[in-house]
């Protein structure tokens, strides 16, 4: 075995929950679906907008990993197979079978509230995933507008849980349009930040929105910021 020579000084690292230390790993007593697991979390973390997923022809051509599920008598991609079926099993992750251009291909999501809600929308045709269809259904080329967590990562920043929670709940309560506006204002005040973009709709539900710009009030009228009737107002500099 050939010794490891140990870390760089300088490297990039993969956030893992802490929930598979305490819950997971100690289920996992299969070193192939160990492996397997690991690299679909660094593969997802590093994945852009919503839904995050990972395809099995992505897997396949991942070097690092092949080579590690390379140890035995069976072939890696016979391994890679029964892996994911564990994985899957398990609850770890979700699997849906897509269509890319008449091919059958395997997609792969992290097993969280989030993902579940994007599958069963796939699945009844209210959200595509680019280059994917659901099998057996007529596609339709249309014009899609950036969903409301892809404009967030775009244009204010990473999307951890709780704001993915906070924008789910933002889309019961607001038009999409309304959010998206929000999330634009938001970048052109420099006010990068959810409780900003939070006051902004609060604001519009309460003092009305009209042709996308803000109804005037009396506070208007007397040179005071916009917002001064918030409950977030102590956020907004005067």
């Amino acid at each position: 075995m050939k010794q490891f020579t140990g870390f760089p000084a300088k490297m990039q690292f993969t956030p893992v929950p802490n929930f598979f230390f305490s819950t997971l790993l100690p289920q996992i007593n299969d070193i192939a679906e160990l492996k397997t697991t690991f690299h679909i979390l660094s593969a997802l973390y590093r994945k852009r907008g919503f839904p995050r997923f990972t395809t099995h022809r992505e897997l396949l051509a991942n070097k690092s990993l092949m080579s590690g599920l390379n140890q035995g008598e069976d072939p890696p991609e016979e391994v890679l197979h029964r892996a994911l079926e564990m994985a899957t099993q398990r609850g770890t992750i979700l699997h849906i079978a897509l269509d890319r251009e008449g091919v059958a291909e395997d997609v792969y999501f992290l097993n969280n509230e989030a993902n579940r809600e994007a599958i069963a929308k796939i699945q009844n045709g209210e959200l595509q995933l680019s280059g994917l269809k659901v099998r057996g259904q007529a596609y339709i080329e249309t014009e899609k507008q950036p969903d409301i967590f892809t404009t967030y990562e775009e244009n204010i920043g990473m999307l951890t849980p709780m704001i993915a929670d906070e924008l789910r709940e933002a889309e019961k309560l607001y038009p999409i349009a309304w959010i998206s506006e929000a999330i634009k204002e938001a970048v052109n005040q420099n006010k990068r930040k959810w409780s900003y973009i939070s006051a902004i709709l609060e604001h519009w539900s309460s003092e009305g929105k009209s042709d996308g710009a803000y109804k005037q009030d009396s506070a208007a009228k007397t040179g005071r910021n916009k917002y001064s009737k918030q409950k977030y107002d102590h956020m907004v500099r005067r």
